[in-house]
């Protein structure tokens, strides 16, 4: 394998992971600053306390549309995997 190539390959990677870099902000510009599951709401100074969840679960599908994130809050977003991961043991558990 030639630099060249290897140096547009690192090329295409910076630009395909910068397009998705800044979804969080478009995720709370999109859609508030506000928990999708408990509705608590939040404001400048505590806005650290809001994480993007990908509802499918891949974290780089980043639609510009916002249609794969939901903003929850910290207790919710460790909530909804906890639920993922009780669900995948009482199925192994069967």
């Amino acid at each position: 394998m030639s630099n060249e190539s290897i140096d547009e390959m690192v090329r295409e990677l910076k630009k395909t992971s910068s397009r998705g870099s800044d979804y969080r902000e478009r995720s709370l510009k999109i859609n508030g600053l506000i928990c999708a599951k408990c509705g608590r709401e939040f404001d400048e100074k505590t806005r650290h306390l809001l994480t993007v969840h990908h509802k499918d679960g891949n974290h780089l599908n980043n639609p510009p549309d916002g249609s794969n994130w939901e903003n929850l809050c910290l207790y919710c977003h460790d909530d909804e995997h906890s639920r993922d991961l009780l669900g995948d043991y009482l199925r192994d558990e069967k």
